[in-house]
């Protein structure tokens, strides 16, 4: 079994029955989710051609008998059963799903990057990771701790919201 977290990302309709029926999809007999961080109201990050709704996030942690392609496979499957449609880079979707890390899996493909190539710089990522495993040290050996502390993660706005994230 190999362990992985995902983040999950909603922005368009229930964005919380959206992320409940994500999290219930990922719970199956080839993943099973272990952990899940509260839920996060966040801004949008990256300029678009029109204004975006706010995100809700989330990441779990989950132990999945996949490989790394496969499970991104299951995680675009999972986006398409959750309703997300293509729009623009950045743009609303109904579910994101992204591979943060897969035990210690360092793979640049032009399918799969891992771990994820924007997640240090996104406080949506790290605050919720840091929730589950503050110990985290990325393969470049700075510590999710480290990140944490730096003034541009520290500027980004996440609100956490009062709700049960249960699996």
């Amino acid at each position: 079994m190999g362990t992985a977290y995902i983040s999950l990302g909603s922005n368009l309709g229930d964005r919380l029955a959206n992320l409940h029926r994500a999290i219930r999809l990922l719970d199956s007999s080839e993943t099973r989710v272990t952990h899940v961080s509260r839920f996060y109201e966040t801004v949008p990050i990256g300029a678009t051609r029109e204004p975006v709704p706010l995100y809700i996030n989330c990441v779990l942690r989950v132990e999945t008998t996949l490989n790394p392609e496969g499970l991104l496979d299951f995680t675009q499957n999972l986006e398409r059963t959750c309703g997300r449609k293509p729009t623009f880079r950045w743009g609303p979707r109904v579910m994101d799903a992204d591979i943060l890390l897969f035990d210690d899996f360092v793979i640049h493909t032009e399918r799969l990057t891992i771990p994820h190539p924007r997640m240090i710089e996104r406080a949506f990522a790290l605050l919720p990771l840091a929730e589950i495993d503050p110990d985290i040290v990325f393969p470049n050996g700075v510590s999710l701790r480290e990140r944490l502390e730096n003034p541009e993660i520290q500027e980004q706005t996440l609100v956490p919201l009062v709700t049960e994230a249960s699996i």
